[in-house]
């Protein structure tokens, strides 16, 4: 247990960085997977590929999205009972959600595959891109249990607050996707189906290493037949979390796919600049979903301790964090917007150039607002308050079907950049509230200076 972070004791704001600093450079090196992909499909295969890659994206989105919001209400069970110290209810935790990952795996890869055709056509994927987008999703589909797995065994670790181990194992993973990316597009020359391929590769790397580690220095992730016990109260509590947390993910991935497709119906210019402006975006939105990890984990444990006002002082503390990340943000996003573009994509497309730049001003002047949203929808799921944040995935999915069928007619691709902005400002009312219900239930309405908390 000497790797483990307890964050029911000592400075939250300390607990909070120390915990949070691996899983930010994990994330880092967990989008150069999909930057290592963009940049060099549209450095050496040009505009065409880009888009055909970036048309999947949502897809992609809406599989792994599932998957790891499933994972990730598992891992807020066992940080829970690893708060409150009971460490039977934990190793039972531990052994039941590796039954239920393998069956979200599996099926996962068959309903994915049986929909990839259906729903790149309904998504009106333009002719001349659809082969190379159903080419590299299927492959990315087939070997989903790999994702799966790696969730699974992160997961579990930062739960415990080991969020060392899981980055060096994608550190790794990651240098290797990038070499495999030059040796199957350019080398072999294997089109985009070769960035998928190096994808798969590097991500069994990181599960056949997140299995030795856990194996060899927290066997406790490696459930003995002994534990794996038919609890129907703990099934029914993983399930239901991870099922809350896992739809919410999946209600949102599935707007974006709604949203795609009136990205696609602007045609291919347009498609490769909200490919590279969504890069960007995620990018600059790492620290603001690290910190909110890093507050689900935080929130989980101390409820798990019964240390309710310890929850909130640690809310408070995140989002201050978060705004910091968010002016920093808007201020680089203004500056250095094109030449992220240029570097991103390798285009000198004007039209390409201006409508990225674009969505990335729009997107991340928002971050204040998205910032409250991340921290707050993630720690209500961490203290068992599970419908509320569905409740507002579902607000997003209902407003990117609105903006498909009202903005994008009337005002084009500006319809697109201004959505989740609106979104973002609904939802995060919803979850205020729902916070607000929680303070009054657990007696602390009031709140109190933080300051005390984080020396």
């Amino acid at each position: 247990m000497k790797n483990t972070i307890n964050m029911t004791e000592g400075s939250i704001l300390r607990n909070l960085i120390y915990f949070a600093i691996p899983v930010l450079i994990g994330n880092i090196f967990q989008q150069l997977y999909n930057v290592a992909d963009t940049a060099i499909i549209g450095n050496i295969l040009g505009d065409s590929a880009l888009a055909a890659v970036g048309a999947s994206a949502p897809v992609y989105g809406l599989m792994i999205g599932f998957a790891g919001g499933l994972t990730n209400g598992f891992a807020v069970i066992i940080a829970r009972y690893f708060g409150a110290g009971s460490e039977r209810e934990m190793k039972r935790s531990v052994a039941l959600v590796y039954i239920l990952s393998a069956a979200i795996a599996l099926v996962l890869t068959v309903s994915s595959v049986i929909a990839l055709h259906p729903l790149m056509k309904a998504l009106k994927t333009p002719g001349e891109i659809i082969e190379d987008t159903e080419s590299y999703m299927r492959i990315i589909i087939l070997f989903s249990a790999l994702t799966v797995a790696y969730n699974m065994l992160a997961g579990m670790m930062r739960a415990i607050g080991n969020s060392k181990a899981p980055l060096y194992f994608l550190i790794i993973s990651t240098f290797v996707n990038i070499g495999l990316d030059f040796l199957f597009v350019k080398g072999f020359d294997m089109g985009v189906a070769g960035a998928a391929y190096a994808t798969v590769v590097s991500q069994g790397v990181s599960v056949v290493l997140c299995f030795i580690y856990a194996i060899k220095k927290c066997d406790f992730l490696i459930f003995r037949r002994s534990e794996l016990v038919f609890d129907r109260e703990l099934l029914c509590d993983l399930t239901s979390t991870g099922l809350s947390m896992g739809l919410m993910y999946a209600i949102v991935s599935v707007g974006s796919v709604i949203l795609q497709s009136a990205v696609n119906s602007f045609g291919t210019a347009t498609i490769t600049a909200h490919t590279a402006a969504r890069k960007i975006d995620d990018i600059f939105m790492l620290p603001l979903a690290t910190i909110s990890l890093a507050s689900s984990t935080f929130a989980s444990q101390n409820y798990g301790a019964g240390k309710i006002d310890r929850v909130k002082q640690g809310i408070k503390c995140s989002i201050i964090i978060a705004e910091i990340w968010s002016a920093f943000s808007v201020a680089v996003a203004v500056i250095f917007r094109r030449p992220l573009v240029q570097a991103l994509t390798g285009t000198a497309d004007e039209a390409v150039i201006a409508a990225a730049s674009k969505y990335i001003i729009i997107n991340i002047s928002f971050f204040f607002v998205l910032s409250v949203l991340l921290v707050l929808r993630s720690s209500l799921q961490g203290v068992g308050r599970k419908l509320v944040p569905v409740t507002g995935s579902i607000v997003e999915f209902l407003l990117k079907i609105a903006a498909v069928s009202v903005l994008a007619p009337k005002l084009g691709y500006m319809g697109i950049c201004i959505c989740e902005p609106m979104i973002w400002a609904a939802c995060a009312g919803i979850v205020l509230a729902d916070y607000s219900v929680f303070m009054r239930r657990t007696g602390l309405c009031r709140f109190d200076s933080i300051e005390p908390a984080m020396v």
